[in-house]
């Protein structure tokens, strides 16, 4: 069992402390993934609220069928695409404009400059991608799932993911190479 669904566990069992300790933790990467669904920062940072709203107030039974992690997701997901619903925005949010660079704390200031403009190159590429292939792309490379999580939270078969993963990495590759991308070995 992960530490979420001890976490999470806890809450239920009384402990309020816990559900702190869930939103520390899963805060950031919710509401980052919630960008990438929803294209709005005010609907992510309102749909991540109302997700740790529902799990203290409604306490959804987690059934432990996938990590924790994919489970909040997937409520996130759900609420998010929800409020789209109410608000009828469509409107994609690139990782760029959330400020998201990966970086590694060991590079050199020379090293650290060539990722984020290779940074800035590559989101500037994924937010010209359709928004099934952004989602998809960031729930693998940024939130480090695998594909039967990512189908979960994605309401679709494995195999639906899987083609879907690849045919995201194949239009990349094509919009990396429209976009003069040069940053393949660094």
């Amino acid at each position: 069992m992960d530490s979420g669904a001890i976490s999470y566990r806890r809450f239920l069992e009384g402990d309020d402390r816990s559900l702190a300790d869930l939103i520390e933790e899963y805060r950031m990467p919710l509401q980052f993934f919630l960008f990438s669904v929803a294209g709005n920062r005010d609907i992510a940072e309102e749909a991540t609220i109302e997700t740790f709203v529902k799990l203290a107030t409604k306490k959804p039974k987690y059934k432990g069928k996938a990590s924790f992690k994919t489970w909040l997701f997937i409520i996130g997901r759900n609420t998010a695409v929800d409020m789209l619903r109410k608000h009828k925005k469509n409107k994609l949010l690139s990782l760029e404009d959330a400020g998201i660079y990966v970086t590694d704390m060991d590079d050199s200031p020379e090293d650290l400059y060539i990722k984020e403009e290779c940074n800035h190159q590559l989101t500037a590429s994924m937010k010209k991608l359709k928004k099934e292939y952004y989602e998809v792309l960031w729930l693998k490379y940024f939130e480090n799932l695998n594909v039967k999580e990512i189908a979960c939270i994605m309401h679709k078969s494995e195999n639906n993911t899987k083609v879907l993963l690849n045919r995201a990495r194949e239009a990349l590759k094509v919009q990396l190479g429209k976009d003069g991308f040069d940053c393949e070995d660094k």
